[in-house]
């Protein structure tokens, strides 16, 4: 077996171990473990959405939150106006998202680089302003209240996701579907192409690919993963609020991207394993939490350049040459 055939089965391997993991978390565990457990998935979702935009076609963008953030008051709205099933509210709350990106990204995609990031981080700031002073649709400061997790009916077949441990399950069963779609897309002609783009999108120009068409769709994909995972926040904690559209907010997939593997599709997802476990550690032993949680992020982003996957692919591949050294 050749190194790196090693390391793509011992990744896998460490993947299905992961999953039973997650699986098994809240039979396991209390309700606070259980909690942090959905803060993970819905963080993943996130990151892994926006992954597809950095990691795959070399697009920083800063404006992320506004899409988590309309995905967000999407559901909040059904759920307070419409209809309290959740399942109407999540498809709202990515239509939202995915809506909100075609939109901003119609104005950012021509421009590159950092003209795009500063784009995108003004059109967030705008969506964050619409919604702080909207106070007649969005609450205003205050938000949106009062959102219920009503069960999920399809047929014979019922999912009380108010109780912890079934909201659980519906989180980690739609990252996973997460996973997979982003799996989907990066191995297909599509994810294929926005790689090229990301390594020379000149080239890629001149060789007839519609590199606008391409970069505003991997957006407007990247911000459906947002709102879905901001409609799941709001269903986990009962309210919308504006500083999910700050831009402080859209730091965060950024963060578990480069923490987890920019390059790795599980990459976002272990990232924000880390990312919450060391938040939740490092806030038990010091009222500074902010700045030590960020001298911690700043040494294991610089000593794994490739994020922690890229470690863990890393050694399997150096211990599999050495066992096949003679």
């Amino acid at each position: 077996m050749s190194p790196a055939a090693g390391s793509r089965r011992g990744a896998r391997a460490l993947s299905w171990a992961a999953a039973a993991a997650l699986v098994a978390l809240p039979l396991l565990s209390g309700k606070f473990a259980t909690y942090l457990g959905v803060r993970v998935a819905l963080l993943a979702i996130f990151g892994t959405g926006y992954n597809l935009l950095l990691g795959r076609t070399g697009l920083l963008s800063f404006g992320h939150g506004g899409f988590y953030a309309a995905g967000a008051y999407a559901l909040g709205l059904c759920s307070l106006h419409l209809t309290a099933h959740p399942l109407p509210g999540l498809a709202l709350a990515l239509a939202a998202g995915a809506a909100a990106a075609l939109v901003v990204g119609f104005f950012c995609i021509r421009a590159s680089e950092v003209y795009f990031s500063m784009l995108t981080l003004a059109f967030g700031m705008l969506i964050f302003a619409v919604v702080w002073n909207a106070r007649e649709i969005t609450g205003g400061d205050d938000g949106l209240v009062g959102v219920m997790r009503a069960p999920i009916a399809l047929g014979p077949l019922r999912l009380d996701i108010a109780g912890e441990r079934a909201f659980y399950l519906l989180a980690v069963a739609l990252l996973a579907g997460s996973l997979w779609l982003a799996h989907r897309l990066r191995r297909s002609p599509f994810g294929l192409t926005l790689a090229g783009i990301r390594e020379n999108p000149v080239r890629a120009e001149f060789a007839g690919v519609p590199v606008r068409r391409y970069r505003l769709a991997a957006f407007v994909i990247s911000g459906a993963y947002a709102g879905l995972a901001g409609g799941l926040e709001v269903l986990l904690e009962s309210n919308a609020r504006p500083t999910m559209a700050h831009w402080t907010h859209s730091a965060e997939p950024i963060l578990v991207s480069l923490l987890g593997g920019l390059h790795s599709l599980l990459g976002p997802a272990v990232g924000s394993l880390a990312f919450v476990a060391l938040r939740e550690v490092v806030q038990r032993f010091t009222e500074n939490w902010m700045l030590a949680f960020g001298v911690v992020l700043l040494v294991i982003i610089l000593g794994f350049r490739g994020g922690i996957v890229g470690a863990v692919e890393a050694g399997l591949r150096a211990r599999r040459a050495g066992r096949a050294a003679p």
